[in-house]
């Protein structure tokens, strides 16, 4: 497919095929139907059937990136540009290198080792893998990153700018997380220890999940700005999830074995 490169954010362009600007009203509704698309699936994922991310990522993740292009978005602002695939292979081969480096001196040491504790890990080996290597990264990673650092980002900073399109793009993205954050304090061991789990921790617990995953949110998109590909963001974001699943498999598995 042709890689079309961005026109100058401030030419006041109405026509909505591939490498044009959409007007700010339509801009605005568009942002506000990807962020509804989002919300339906973060509520289907909780409380439907048990994988629903599975199913609805992928499907949900290729309709966005067709409005994106109905848009007028080009590929290099959705950061699927060929032009930027072998840069972005080098931060991805980076980032999942130091994430690994850090959890496993996090694993080894007992007064950060608590972190792992989590028993929504503690699964089979094969789960574990199955988990680490399909559900994270087709039921997490990419909706997450194609939504965040690809679309919302690229609306965002097509009329504001990259600074408001990473602030933008990450208090969503913190946002993302209050459902997942529900029982993080009965599940993980360090959260409940550090915030309790009665009402007032599990409060706490969802604000400081919402607050750690948008500042998350804002180094995965400079990485994706300093490197120029979803793929750099998405093997952090992946390495950050599924290294650390199955470390904490690893070590339930020790510790009950």
């Amino acid at each position: 497919m042709p890689d079309h490169s961005s026109p100058t954010p401030s030419s006041p362009l109405t026509a909505s095929g591939p490498g044009h600007h959409p007007s700010r009203l339509r801009l605005a509704l568009l942002f506000g139907a990807v962020v509804a698309i989002l919300a339906a699936v973060n509520v289907a994922d909780k409380f439907g059937p048990h994988h629903t991310g599975l199913v609805a990522g992928p499907i949900v993740a290729l309709a966005l990136v067709l409005i994106a292009r109905r848009a007028g978005l080009s590929w290099h602002d959705l950061g699927l540009s060929r032009r930027t695939l072998v840069p972005g292979l080098r931060y991805a081969l980076g980032a999942v290198g130091v994430v690994a480096v850090v959890y496993t001196i996090g694993a080894a040491i007992p007064a950060t080792r608590v972190a792992f504790h989590d028993v929504r890990y503690h699964l089979h080996p094969g789960a574990a893998l199955l988990t680490a290597f399909v559900v994270v990264p087709l039921g997490t990673v990419l909706l997450e990153e194609v939504a965040f650092r690809g679309v919302l980002l690229g609306l965002v900073h097509r009329h504001r700018g990259a600074t408001w399109a990473s602030i933008t793009s990450s208090v969503l993205f913190g946002l993302w997380h209050v459902l997942p954050s529900l029982r993080l304090a009965q599940v993980n061991q360090a959260v409940g220890a550090t915030f309790g789990v009665g009402a007032t921790g599990r409060i706490l617990a969802i604000l400081g999940a919402v607050a750690f995953t948008a500042v998350a949110g804002l180094l995965l998109c400079e990485l994706r700005r300093r490197s120029g590909s979803l793929l750099a963001a998405a093997a952090l974001h992946w390495a950050t999830n599924g290294l650390g699943l199955l470390i904490a498999a690893g070590l339930a598995a020790v510790q009950f074995s």
